[in-house]
């Protein structure tokens, strides 16, 4: 989850609103009956719920849950305009009318590559690409700091759902003088360069085309850029696509919605899939994490009301294993496996079946080097992820680094430096 506040001059910004997972206290029992319970947490926001005059607004970066997934219950003790993009926007509507949210939110729609003076805060929102669309960086500008705050972010050059990374961007604030760079640490302990959602198109094009019988993908909902690559490639097989999981079927009306969905790629009803040939058969489904009321646990059960699986069938986890995740998915997998199906993993097959929205090391150095900031700062991952993300600043030339925890106070001006623990900040269950 993420909730950063940036403050000045007695005024305060809050930058993304999000949730994450509780994990169970007997996970090992809940495991025995089949059950993952898995509570919705968020940061406790007592500290700028009792300060709510001071507090300028939210600004979103992008549409992920652990980024906007607490605006709604949180919303109400802060009561502030939210501002970010179309997509984003859209996703925040429907999940309010979902909620049956009594009220209208103060939603502020901003256009990529638009400045707008915020209280005392200039934000510069700067396009990114990630496995969302308009995902954003911000460069936040007050009288006496500059910030580039990157959200989440990869380098892309063909991400399949808008523009590529535009590095020219980015080079242009080196002459800027920027203060800190608040950097996505999320993998920033593995080498290399984050994959392109193009070399993607390509791996889970080969593994699909080479099946003989159904074939299923499991896969983020969120990911619509995979949606839209598999799409493509049910076109180029002759397949029908069909989505299994609401939050499939809202996130492609989203994408059509605003503009992100091309036209000539169709989806099948997934009433109509039964009674289709095998091989002509693409079914995209919810539950890469092992989820035991998604629409892939039920396939494996072989209780889905409007299909089922078959020897020889194959499915396809174009996703990673979320640390905790581990036995839930084995479990899913032998169940597939035992009836003879064919089960394809991102981490052991020899095409790349599925690519991250974060940055490697090598994207970072290369950020670092064509940014040039004073200080790193970093966040999104455990407290290793963070300590490799200051070692590569480090070894870019940038010796200011502030590397903390929830909670801590960050002072980027006049001077670097953190107060441990300054502001409580415990998890609260939703």
């Amino acid at each position: 989850m993420n909730v950063n506040l940036y403050g000045h001059n007695k005024q305060w910004l809050m930058i993304d609103c999000g949730v994450t997972f509780n994990v169970p206290l007997d996970r090992e029992q809940d495991e025995k009956i089949g059950v993952m319970r898995h509570n919705m947490v968020t940061a406790d926001l007592s500290f700028i719920a009792n300060r709510r005059d001071s507090l300028c607004g939210i600004v979103l970066t992008h549409a992920h849950e652990d980024h906007l997934g607490a605006v709604l219950s949180q919303w109400e003790q802060l009561r502030c305009p939210i501002y970010t993009t179309a997509f984003t926007a859209e996703v925040l509507r429907r999940k309010a009318y979902r909620a049956e949210i009594p009220y209208e939110l103060p939603i502020v729609v901003v256009k990529t590559g638009s400045v707008l003076d915020i209280g005392p805060f200039t934000i510069e929102w700067i396009p990114t690409t990630h496995s969302i669309p308009e995902a954003n960086a911000l460069l936040i500008t007050t009288a006496v700091a500059r910030v580039l705050h990157t959200g989440d972010w990869k380098i892309d050059a063909s991400p399949v759902v808008g523009e590529g990374f535009n590095k020219e961007l980015f080079k242009q604030l080196a002459s800027r003088n920027i203060t800190a760079m608040v950097c996505d640490s999320t993998n920033a302990n593995r080498p290399g360069h984050s994959k392109s959602e193009k070399d993607c198109e390509l791996g889970l094009g080969t593994v699909i085309s080479k099946a003989k019988g159904r074939v299923v993908v499991t896969c983020f909902a969120s990911n619509v850029a995979r949606l839209i690559t598999l799409a493509k490639i049910a076109q180029a097989t002759n397949r029908y696509m069909c989505l299994l999981g609401p939050a499939l079927e809202n996130m492609v009306s989203i994408a059509r919605s605003t503009g992100f969905w091309p036209a000539e790629f169709k989806i099948t009803p997934r009433r109509h899939i039964g009674y289709l040939p095998k091989h002509e058969v693409l079914i995209v489904a919810t539950g890469s994490q092992g989820e035991p009321r998604a629409g892939l646990y039920k396939l494996a059960l072989n209780n889905h009301r409007d299909c089922d699986l078959e020897k020889d069938d194959t499915v396809i986890f174009s996703s990673i294993v979320i640390p905790g995740n581990e036995k839930p998915i084995k479990r899913l997998i032998t169940l597939l496996e035992e009836r003879e199906i064919q089960v394809v993993e991102s981490a052991n097959c020899e095409h790349i079946i599925h690519a991250s929205g974060h940055p490697n090391e090598g994207d970072l150095a290369q950020l670092f080097n064509w940014v040039k900031p004073s200080c790193i700062v970093p966040v999104h991952g455990e407290p290793k992820h963070l300590l490799a993300c200051s070692q590569v600043a480090k070894a870019q030339g940038i010796n200011q680094q502030l590397v903390g925890l929830n909670g801590d106070l960050y002072s980027l001006a006049p001077r670097f430096s953190i107060k441990r623990g300054e502001i409580s900040a415990p998890r609260i269950a939703l």
